[in-house]
């Protein structure tokens, strides 16, 4: 690591990570930055790392410049915080889930379109009727996916539908940024035109004012009843009730849904606690995850998010851009 003088970067972890993973980012960092962990910062800290900051954190750390969300996204408590208490600080979150957030898209995706869970489930019983009956599968070659978001995630996910032969549109917020050139990329005001021509519609999507509750009755309805859904983005992004009639009903053929609508508050309540208000298990044309997309602790992942988080405060001390600016106002 380069030497920067006498210039000294304070950071404060909130939520400290697996003692390994710690000790990873420490040999990574850059001899001036001052790191300390734990849940209450020092009041010369500069640069906090944590998605979900409080009050009291703001109000004790006057010399705060920066916040560092350690994931993808921004929770909407924090944008509402930071915009009413202190617009000043730059917001700035990490990237290092987006290939196993895509994954789980393309695993969903397929395990949807191929009803594998239900395929699964009957032959471990000796049932093989699902090879004989034509259980409901969707041949992915040849068809139309429609990407909700084409960030970190979104980007990935439209690499592998591509390479699945399917024809790929996306809709973002920003037409002009680069893209892949088997992306055909069109504005947000397109969506009602774009949904009853997709066949798969991916939700990789930022929750924001905007978003929240963007796909509803109206554009489910607008779906092909052979199409399918599959939401690595977050719960809110797609009308709760509306996306369990549609399933019940058979207006819409599957869905692979890693995001949800109820969560344990405690880890008591981890080993039981429905993610829904509505009986999305007893469907057997929905694949359901427990947020496992980018939120699950592997070393490897971890190992990933200490590399990005040692970038971002590396480029802080040496006076460089931070990747990953959050535009507050956006939500994203």
């Amino acid at each position: 690591m380069q030497d920067t003088g006498s210039r000294r970067l304070r950071v404060h972890i909130v939520q400290p990570p697996p003692d390994d993973a710690l000790s990873a980012l420490e040999n990574l960092l850059d001899p001036a930055v001052d790191l300390a962990v734990g849940p209450e910062p020092a009041p010369t800290t500069e640069i906090l790392v944590t998605g979900r900051p409080t009050r009291e954190h703001l109000g004790v750390c006057p010399d705060l410049q920066t916040l560092i969300v350690p994931y993808a996204g921004i929770p909407e408590e924090t944008r509402k915080l930071l915009l009413d208490e202190r617009p000043d600080i730059a917001v700035h979150n990490l990237h290092h889930n987006a290939a196993a957030a895509a994954e789980l898209a393309v695993a969903l995706l397929l395990a949807a379109a191929k009803s594998i869970i239900p395929a699964d489930r009957a032959l471990r019983r000796g049932d093989w009727r699902t090879r004989y009956d034509g259980a409901p599968t969707l041949i992915l070659a040849g068809k139309t996916a429609l990407l909700l978001g084409l960030g970190a995630i979104g980007s990935r996910v439209a690499t592998a539908c591509s390479a699945l032969g399917m024809e790929v549109h996306a809709v973002r917020r920003r037409t002009d940024r680069p893209h892949a050139s088997y992306v055909v990329v069109h504005p947000p005001d397109a969506l009602g035109q774009l949904i009853p021509c997709a066949d798969v519609l991916l939700v990789c999507l930022p929750l924001t004012p905007e978003t929240r509750g963007l796909i509803g009755v109206q554009e489910l309805d607008l779906l092909r009843p052979s199409a399918i859904l599959v939401n690595v983005a977050r719960g809110a992004i797609v009308d709760e009730a509306a996306l369990y009639h549609a399933l019940a009903d058979g207006r819409l053929a599957a869905a692979g849904i890693d995001v949800w609508y109820r969560y344990p508050r405690t880890s008591e309540e981890r080993a039981n606690t429905p993610p829904s208000d509505y009986p999305f298990h007893e469907l057997d044309n929905v694949v359901m995850s427990p947020h496992r997309g980018g939120a699950f602790r592997t070393e490897e992942l971890e190992e990933q998010r200490m590399c990005d988080l040692a970038t971002s405060l590396n480029a802080a001390v040496r006076g460089e851009s931070i990747p990953h600016l959050v535009d507050l106002a956006a939500g994203y």
